[in-house]
Protein backbone atom coordinates (compact mmCIF):
# COMPACT_ATOMS: atom_id res chain seq x y z
CA UNK A 1 0.00 0.00 0.00
CA UNK A 2 2.73 2.26 0.46
CA UNK A 3 4.56 1.21 -2.63
CA UNK A 4 1.83 2.51 -4.32
CA UNK A 5 1.01 5.80 -2.90
CA UNK A 6 4.92 7.04 -2.95
CA UNK A 7 4.61 5.50 -6.97
CA UNK A 8 1.63 8.28 -7.54
CA UNK A 9 3.48 10.83 -5.34
CA UNK A 10 6.72 10.21 -7.56
CA UNK A 11 4.57 10.35 -10.50
CA UNK A 12 2.84 13.58 -9.46
CA UNK A 13 6.23 15.25 -8.74
CA UNK A 14 7.10 14.00 -11.63
CA UNK A 15 4.01 15.97 -13.60
CA UNK A 16 4.67 18.65 -11.55
CA UNK A 17 8.84 18.80 -12.67
CA UNK A 18 7.81 18.49 -16.01
CA UNK A 19 5.23 21.36 -15.94
CA UNK A 20 8.13 23.75 -14.56
CA UNK A 21 10.36 22.98 -16.82
CA UNK A 22 7.94 24.01 -19.26
CA UNK A 23 7.32 27.31 -17.86
CA UNK A 24 10.48 27.47 -17.92
CA UNK A 25 11.21 26.98 -21.25
CA UNK A 26 8.37 29.55 -22.06
CA UNK A 27 9.99 31.96 -20.20
CA UNK A 28 13.03 31.76 -21.62
CA UNK A 29 11.46 31.70 -24.87
CA UNK A 30 9.33 34.87 -24.20
CA UNK A 31 12.36 36.64 -22.66
CA UNK A 32 14.66 36.41 -25.69
CA UNK A 33 11.47 37.61 -27.88
CA UNK A 34 11.45 40.75 -25.79
CA UNK A 35 15.09 40.79 -25.70
CA UNK A 36 15.03 40.76 -29.96
CA UNK A 37 11.82 42.71 -30.03
CA UNK A 38 14.02 45.45 -27.54
CA UNK A 39 17.50 45.21 -29.95
CA UNK A 40 15.18 45.56 -32.60
CA UNK A 41 12.95 48.41 -31.29
CA UNK A 42 16.03 50.53 -30.08
CA UNK A 43 18.00 49.75 -33.71
CA UNK A 44 14.68 51.34 -35.50
CA UNK A 45 14.56 54.00 -32.93
CA UNK A 46 18.14 54.88 -33.82
CA UNK A 47 17.55 54.80 -37.43
CA UNK A 48 14.40 56.87 -37.70
CA UNK A 49 16.81 59.63 -34.87
CA UNK A 50 19.78 59.61 -37.65
CA UNK A 51 17.10 60.09 -40.56
CA UNK A 52 15.44 62.63 -38.77
CA UNK A 53 18.99 63.95 -38.02
CA UNK A 54 20.19 64.17 -41.49
CA UNK A 55 16.77 66.41 -42.44
CA UNK A 56 17.57 68.42 -40.05
CA UNK A 57 13.81 67.84 -37.98
CA UNK A 58 14.41 68.15 -34.02
CA UNK A 59 11.81 66.13 -32.33
CA UNK A 60 10.50 68.03 -29.22
CA UNK A 61 9.32 65.44 -26.73
CA UNK A 62 6.96 67.10 -24.81
CA UNK A 63 5.25 67.89 -28.12
CA UNK A 64 4.86 64.11 -29.23
CA UNK A 65 3.27 63.38 -25.72
CA UNK A 66 1.22 66.45 -26.08
CA UNK A 67 -0.19 64.76 -29.49
CA UNK A 68 -0.08 61.14 -28.20
CA UNK A 69 -2.27 62.13 -25.31
CA UNK A 70 -3.97 64.31 -27.70
CA UNK A 71 -5.01 61.61 -30.40
CA UNK A 72 -5.66 59.30 -27.47
CA UNK A 73 -7.89 61.63 -25.97
CA UNK A 74 -9.71 61.76 -29.49
CA UNK A 75 -10.48 58.02 -29.61
CA UNK A 76 -14.15 58.05 -29.88
CA UNK A 77 -13.82 61.29 -32.43
CA UNK A 78 -11.74 58.84 -34.80
CA UNK A 79 -14.04 56.47 -34.34
CA UNK A 80 -17.12 58.73 -35.07
CA UNK A 81 -15.43 59.94 -38.46
CA UNK A 82 -14.52 56.64 -39.59
CA UNK A 83 -18.10 54.67 -38.85
CA UNK A 84 -19.55 58.36 -40.86
CA UNK A 85 -16.82 57.76 -43.56
CA UNK A 86 -17.89 53.80 -43.82
CA UNK A 87 -21.85 55.08 -43.62
CA UNK A 88 -20.89 57.48 -47.08
CA UNK A 89 -19.13 54.77 -48.64
CA UNK A 90 -22.41 52.25 -47.92
CA UNK A 91 -24.77 55.15 -49.03
CA UNK A 92 -22.50 55.77 -52.42
CA UNK A 93 -22.90 52.28 -53.01
CA UNK A 94 -26.55 52.02 -52.51
CA UNK A 95 -26.64 55.38 -54.80
CA UNK A 96 -24.64 54.00 -57.58
CA UNK A 97 -27.19 52.63 -59.48
CA UNK A 98 -29.29 55.04 -59.10
CA UNK A 99 -26.95 57.80 -59.96
CA UNK A 100 -26.24 55.48 -63.13
CA UNK A 101 -30.06 55.91 -64.07
CA UNK A 102 -30.43 59.12 -64.02
CA UNK A 103 -27.48 59.67 -66.12
CA UNK A 104 -28.79 57.69 -69.11
CA UNK A 105 -32.22 58.87 -68.41
CA UNK A 106 -30.64 62.60 -68.43
CA UNK A 107 -28.75 61.42 -71.94
CA UNK A 108 -31.90 59.86 -73.12
CA UNK A 109 -33.47 63.30 -72.84
CA UNK A 110 -30.96 65.41 -74.44
CA UNK A 111 -30.83 62.88 -77.55
CA UNK A 112 -34.66 63.20 -77.50
CA UNK A 113 -34.28 67.39 -77.41
CA UNK A 114 -31.69 67.09 -80.14
CA UNK A 115 -33.81 65.02 -82.36
CA UNK A 116 -36.83 67.21 -81.74
CA UNK A 117 -34.61 70.39 -82.83
CA UNK A 118 -34.46 72.37 -79.65
CA UNK A 119 -30.95 72.69 -79.60
CA UNK A 120 -31.12 73.96 -82.80
CA UNK A 121 -34.26 76.11 -82.03
CA UNK A 122 -32.79 77.68 -79.15
CA UNK A 123 -29.42 78.52 -81.14
CA UNK A 124 -31.80 80.66 -83.57
CA UNK A 125 -33.87 82.36 -80.90
CA UNK A 126 -30.09 83.63 -79.84
CA UNK A 127 -29.86 85.07 -82.90
CA UNK A 128 -32.92 86.94 -81.96
CA UNK A 129 -31.39 88.17 -79.04
CA UNK A 130 -27.99 89.36 -80.30
CA UNK A 131 -30.17 91.58 -82.99
CA UNK A 132 -31.95 92.72 -80.10
CA UNK A 133 -28.74 93.92 -78.44
CA UNK A 134 -27.50 95.51 -81.68
CA UNK A 135 -30.64 97.34 -82.21
CA UNK A 136 -31.87 98.29 -78.90
CA UNK A 137 -30.07 100.59 -75.89
CA UNK A 138 -29.87 100.25 -72.86
CA UNK A 139 -32.41 102.95 -72.19
CA UNK A 140 -34.99 101.23 -74.75
CA UNK A 141 -34.51 98.01 -72.27
CA UNK A 142 -35.39 100.13 -69.16
CA UNK A 143 -38.39 101.97 -70.98
CA UNK A 144 -39.39 98.65 -72.08
CA UNK A 145 -39.15 96.65 -68.00
CA UNK A 146 -40.91 100.02 -66.90
CA UNK A 147 -43.60 99.67 -69.65
CA UNK A 148 -44.11 95.90 -69.11
CA UNK A 149 -47.39 95.91 -67.35
CA UNK A 150 -48.88 97.92 -69.75
CA UNK A 151 -48.03 96.21 -72.68
CA UNK A 152 -48.77 93.00 -71.07
CA UNK A 153 -52.08 94.23 -70.41
CA UNK A 154 -52.75 95.28 -73.70
CA UNK A 155 -52.06 92.25 -75.13
CA UNK A 156 -54.18 90.55 -72.68
CA UNK A 157 -57.19 92.89 -74.26
CA UNK A 158 -56.39 92.07 -77.89
CA UNK A 159 -56.06 88.26 -77.03
CA UNK A 160 -59.39 88.38 -75.65
CA UNK A 161 -62.00 86.34 -77.51
CA UNK A 162 -63.85 88.69 -78.41
CA UNK A 163 -60.89 90.88 -79.48
CA UNK A 164 -59.54 87.67 -81.58
CA UNK A 165 -63.23 87.35 -82.99
CA UNK A 166 -63.32 90.64 -84.36
CA UNK A 167 -59.58 90.81 -85.85
CA UNK A 168 -60.49 87.71 -87.37
CA UNK A 169 -63.71 89.33 -89.04
CA UNK A 170 -61.39 92.23 -89.91
CA UNK A 171 -59.26 90.66 -92.25
CA UNK A 172 -61.31 88.08 -93.04
CA UNK A 173 -62.85 90.20 -94.90
CA UNK A 174 -59.58 92.74 -95.90
CA UNK A 175 -58.65 89.22 -97.36
CA UNK A 176 -61.73 88.80 -99.60
CA UNK A 177 -60.93 92.44 -100.86
CA UNK A 178 -60.40 92.73 -104.34
CA UNK A 179 -58.14 96.15 -104.85
CA UNK A 180 -58.95 95.85 -108.84
CA UNK A 181 -62.07 95.56 -108.90
CA UNK A 182 -63.37 97.87 -106.56
CA UNK A 183 -66.34 99.86 -107.89
CA UNK A 184 -65.83 103.76 -108.62
CA UNK A 185 -68.40 106.12 -106.22
CA UNK A 186 -68.85 109.54 -107.30
CA UNK A 187 -70.28 112.15 -105.01
CA UNK A 188 -73.57 112.12 -105.18
CA UNK A 189 -73.58 108.10 -104.33
CA UNK A 190 -70.81 108.63 -101.77
CA UNK A 191 -73.93 111.32 -99.86
CA UNK A 192 -76.31 108.73 -100.65
CA UNK A 193 -74.36 105.92 -98.81
CA UNK A 194 -73.49 108.02 -96.08
CA UNK A 195 -76.82 108.31 -95.73
CA UNK A 196 -77.46 104.55 -94.67
CA UNK A 197 -77.95 102.87 -91.47
CA UNK A 198 -75.04 101.22 -91.93
CA UNK A 199 -72.85 103.94 -92.12
CA UNK A 200 -74.43 105.98 -90.10
CA UNK A 201 -73.54 103.63 -87.42
CA UNK A 202 -69.79 102.95 -88.32
CA UNK A 203 -69.81 106.86 -88.20
CA UNK A 204 -71.27 106.46 -85.24
CA UNK A 205 -68.75 103.82 -84.10
CA UNK A 206 -66.07 106.37 -84.84
CA UNK A 207 -67.34 109.35 -83.04
CA UNK A 208 -68.00 107.28 -79.45
CA UNK A 209 -64.42 105.70 -80.08
CA UNK A 210 -62.91 109.35 -80.26
CA UNK A 211 -64.87 110.59 -77.85
CA UNK A 212 -64.12 107.84 -74.80
CA UNK A 213 -60.73 108.18 -76.36
CA UNK A 214 -59.67 111.67 -75.35
CA UNK A 215 -60.46 111.62 -72.05
CA UNK A 216 -57.92 108.69 -71.46
CA UNK A 217 -55.62 110.88 -73.69
CA UNK A 218 -55.78 114.14 -71.48
CA UNK A 219 -55.26 112.07 -68.53
CA UNK A 220 -51.76 110.80 -69.68
CA UNK A 221 -50.71 113.84 -70.63
CA UNK A 222 -51.89 115.30 -66.73
CA UNK A 223 -49.31 112.62 -66.08
CA UNK A 224 -46.88 113.18 -68.04
CA UNK A 225 -46.80 117.25 -67.16
CA UNK A 226 -46.76 116.19 -63.25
Amino acid sequence: MEKDQLKEINQKLDILLENVNQQRLKSEVVEDLISDMSLIGKDAFQTSVDMLDEQGIELDGEAIQHMVFKLLKNLNNFSMILNMFESMVDLMKDLSPVVKQVGLDTIDKFHEFDQKGYFEFFAEALKIIDNIVAHYTTEDVRALADNIVTIMDTVKNLTQPDMMKAMDNALAIYKNLDPTHVPEYSLWRVMKELNTPEMKRGFGFVITFIKSLTPVIEEEKTKSNT
